[in-house]
């Protein structure tokens, strides 16, 4: 089947699948849920052979970290549908409702997008999370993944298509593309998809942003930044840095680059070294953190990179303001913290620092729609649309204006003896 037949039965999905109720959808997310757990055995040996293969291709190793898909991560994104399935239903909620007159009403309702069409890493537990956020959503959804989890995505877009069907959502609600080629046909085709969320570099998302019509909701790196202030507790922003990197740095809300305030550094960055060491990191670091610590030298290239492994680059700053500063040139917008016992210098990072999530003493790790409460994520935005910081059900949906009258007419509200508009709000939910 083409691109283009795959889109356009998304789009006629789409629009069956708008009005579908919360007990229908929560129906099929726990059907695609048993399916995975009964079908574990057959999805871990397709992505063992797409494991394999990273082997005999050299593939670098923050890839194959993410490709792994194991009985473990089998159980997380069930754990992940489970709380989908207990959100409450985002679709057909009254955002707004006002009288315009009497018997003339307004209200403004949630509604999907319609067609999602997402281009992903290697995860294939993104597979997972995206397509059963756009199910919970009411949307249809396109996939594209790495070709290095190809047999991984193939078998989970299927089990996850056929066990949603078979509960009661329309055929053709799922598309999986395969080749680079299906992308570039992707991009032209705005009669049928209405979204598209591309998860990679910038330079990709760029691109993708560049050769299309279709909104993008972009998901650039996640050049993630802790801030360590003059008044931080030594110990917490240890366990704070050792967490956001080392927990997962495969991932884009992992730590990349410390700050380290100079009033502090003298005692703090040796027993970070240490503690970093001690979980195999390798320690860039600027002139000043290397008159301290015996570390590699970095160089501008470092503050841009974002390393998606056990590297990590360091600074020493001189005030919150040159923190503030180095985050806002070198950061991606994505997560960045500041651990600092000083609440006043707290909100000052979190006025200041133009990212989609600022934290104050926690790890760059919660960064996560799962952990946020959001039911996973369909990507991060790290744009300033409608949605940004971990995009869960609320950024893949839209809202109608729904207006019921009783004959109204716009001729009464014109002219010389025109009527006037009431424009009272109502305490009341939108129903026929």
């Amino acid at each position: 089947m083409s691109i283009t037949e795959i889109s356009k039965n998304a789009k006629a999905a789409s629009i069956l699948m708008a009005p579908l109720s919360g007990d229908v959808k929560n129906t099929a997310l726990a059907a695609i849920a048993d399916a995975l757990k009964a079908n574990s055995a057959k999805i871990i040996a397709e992505n063992e052979l797409d494991l394999a293969d990273t082997k005999k291709d050299n593939t670098a190793t923050p890839l194959v970290k993410r490709l792994k898909f194991d009985q473990s991560k089998i159980a997380d994104v069930c754990a992940g549908i489970e709380s989908l399935i207990n959100l409450e239903e985002p679709v057909g909620k009254t955002l707004e409702a006002r009288e315009l007159d009497k018997g003339l009403e307004l209200y403004k309702v949630s509604c999907p997008i319609g067609v999602i069409g997402v281009i992903f890493e290697s995860r294939p537990d993104a597979l997972v999370q995206i397509s059963t956020l756009c199910l919970k959503s009411g949307n249809g959804v396109l996939l594209k993944g790495g070709s290095e989890a190809k047999r991984t995505n193939r078998v989970l877009a299927n089990i996850i298509s056929e066990a949603a069907v078979k509960a009661g959502l329309p055929q053709g609600w799922l598309g999986l593309l395969e080749t680079r080629d299906d992308v570039a046909a992707m991009l032209k085709l705005n009669k049928y998809i209405d979204l598209i969320v591309p998860r990679g570099s910038n330079e990709f998302v760029q691109h993708i942003m560049k050769n299309t019509t279709i909104p993008v909701m972009g998901h650039a790196d996640g050049i993630c930044h802790v801030y360590v202030d003059s008044e931080a507790d030594a110990d917490m922003a240890v366990n704070i840095t050792v967490d956001s990197k080392t927990q997962y740095c495969a991932v884009c809300n992992a730590l990349e680059t410390l700050l380290v305030h100079s009033d502090i550094a003298q005692t703090f960055l040796p027993k970070v070294k240490d503690a970093l060491q001690a979980k195999g990191v390798e320690i860039y670091g600027c002139e000043k953190t290397a008159a301290i610590i015996d570390v590699k030298a970095a160089t501008e290239e470092d503050w841009k990179t974002e390393y998606l492994d056990l590297t990590l680059s360091i600074k020493v700053v001189g005030s919150i303001d040159e923190a503030i500063d180095h985050i806002n040139k070198y950061g991606s917008g994505h997560t960045d913290c500041i651990v600092t016992n000083d609440t006043a210098k707290a909100a000052k990072f979190m006025d200041l620092v133009d990212s989609g999530d600022v934290f104050f003493n926690c790890s760059t790790r919660f960064s996560d729609g799962f952990r946020y409460g959001l039911g996973a994520e369909v990507g991060v935005s790290t744009n300033k649309i409608h949605a940004r910081g971990p995009v869960g059900l609320e950024g893949l949906l839209i809202y109608k204006w729904r207006m019921i009258g009783g004959g109204h007419i716009v001729s009464d509200y014109a002219g010389a003896d025109a009527k006037a508009f009431t424009h009272t709000e109502l305490n009341k939910e939108y129903k026929l």
